[in-house]
């Protein structure tokens, strides 16, 4: 049985880039809420805040290492898998890498130390200097790799050295690299995302308190503190796709028409599907309920200016439709519940009637997987929309694998990272489960209430709550 060498490898790049995604938009949003809550301990002095700063630190430390450990491996298959994109675009994937490495990752991992271990041995002020620190350096990070890879997407500020198979691209111009067409419209998106995932995990873990009546106080405390910022970031991030919609439509049109299931090219307006199900081979969007001229509107603020469609670029070089406009429709779905959900819940806690609902404190208690599933659709519909392209109109993808690597090594690449994975992702569930067992120092529990399994129960909690108030 003969495999697709080039498919093998993007099967394998994904699978590692998806799981490693898990980490890093907790980290950053946690970075965040870490810093609200140590701010309002020093500037009230009330132990509540306390509890929760050092409840999270120690959540976020585990999340952190496991971040790392998972980001390490694609830095190897550059080398190993990718070999002809590594020598076209080391000069700039390499410059940024080595500022992320350099003044990110030092900055964050170095202050991590006094984060964890600082608490009885520093002042409240420098500890709460390390927790900015420490947040300060994850979204430094999350911008370097996003300056990378939308470089990908947008490139500029470069030029091409030599021809054929020796082409490279050099930096010209490092700023024009670093701010590139898509870089500051991604990296807002990215971070919004972050702070949407950290504020919904807050949320859930909070929510399981509640309805298991345990520790009341901080968990009705964290959950308005994470209600609060996943609000503020899921409203903001209804700008910033906006955004990226226009900015995608200006620099990258054949990958918003796969977005959109634009096939064919209209003379008025462009219509804006919710939901369907593209057919490639029959040009059309089967089953689709679309707004009459809302793309258009959209993008143009113009009900009658026809948006471009995928027959205006010749077939090697339209992306794939199935998988970009079903991703990028379940990120749009997914991002307008969380404004829904976020608000509602904001109305209902200035009424005072939030934590009696036992029935939305279930919902929290999974709404944690909507911001994880559209963070991971965002990414998904971003890089299969790029196809057939690594770097967008220079590189093509079925270029850009290592020759030397033989199908059978990848395929069993693919496999040993699944296992290994598995076995990783086991043990962050288990150790974060360990600590939310243990719950918030300072606020003890009766002994009855320490075989509680956190994480592990929360299905079993959300279907059988026995502890909340009914409406």
């Amino acid at each position: 049985m003969a495999f697709n060498i080039v498919m093998l490898s993007r099967i394998q790049f994904g699978l590692t880039i998806m799981f490693h995604y898990l980490f890093p938009p907790l980290s950053i949003g946690l970075g965040l809420i870490m810093v609200i809550m140590e701010g309002l301990y020093l500037r009230t002095r009330d132990p509540q805040y306390e509890h929760m700063a050092r409840f999270w630190t120690r959540i976020f430390a585990v999340n952190f290492a496991v971040g790392v450990a998972t980001g390490i491996v694609m830095e190897f298959e550059f080398g190993t898998n990718w070999s002809t994109y590594s020598r076209f675009v080391g000069d700039i994937f390499g410059s940024a890498l080595a500022a992320e490495g350099i003044f990110a990752f030092f900055l964050e991992s170095g202050f991590l130390a006094v984060l964890v271990f600082g608490w009885d041995r520093v002042s409240a002020k420098m500890h709460f200097f390390a927790t900015c620190m420490v947040a300060f350096g994850a979204t430094f990070s999350a911008l370097w790799i996003v300056v990378a890879n939308s470089w990908q997407q947008t490139p500029a500020g470069f030029h091409i050295v030599a021809s054929g198979a020796g082409a490279r691209a050099e930096i010209t111009d490092f700023w024009a690299m670093v701010f590139n067409p898509s870089s500051m419209h991604r990296l807002g998106h990215v971070l919004l995302g972050s702070y949407t995932t950290g504020g919904f995990f807050v949320m859930s873990v909070a929510a399981f308190y509640i309805l298991r009546n345990r520790h009341r106080e901080f968990a009705q405390r964290t959950f308005a503190i994470g209600l609060a910022v996943a609000a503020i970031a899921s409203l903001l991030q209804l700008l910033s796709g906006d955004q990226q919609a226009k900015m995608v439509g200006q620099y990258q049109p054949a990958k918003l028409a796969a977005f959109e299931g634009h096939f064919k090219s209209e003379s008025g307006g462009t219509a804006l599907y919710l939901f369907g199900v593209p057919d490639e081979k029959q040009q059309q969007v089967k089953g689709g309920v679309a707004i009459p001229g809302m793309l258009s509107f959209l993008l143009y603020e113009d009900l009658n200016r026809p948006v471009t469609a995928l027959d205006r670029f010749p077939q090697s070089d339209r992306p794939p439709v199935g998988v970009p406009f079903q991703a990028y429709h379940i990120m749009i779905a997914l991002g307008t519940f969380n404004i829904a959900l976020t608000l509602y819940a904001c109305y209902l806690l200035r009424r005072g009637k939030l934590f009696n609902k036992v029935w939305l404190m279930r919902i929290f208690g999974l709404a944690v997987l909507s911001p994880y599933i559209a963070n991971e659709t965002g990414w998904v519909a971003a890089e299969v929309g790029r196809q057939p392209w690594t770097v967008y109109g220079l590189l093509r993808t079925a270029d850009s694998v290592s020759k030397s690597v033989p199908a059978g090594q990848i395929l069993g690449s693919i496999i040993m990272f699944t296992a290994v994975y598995a076995l990783l992702f086991a043990v962050w569930v288990f150790v974060v489960n360990a600590k939310i067992v243990a719950g918030p120092e300072g606020a003890p529990e009766p002994p009855e209430e320490t075989t509680q399994t956190g994480l592990i129960e929360a299905l079993a909690t959300w279907a059988h709550p026995h502890a909340a108030e009914q409406d």
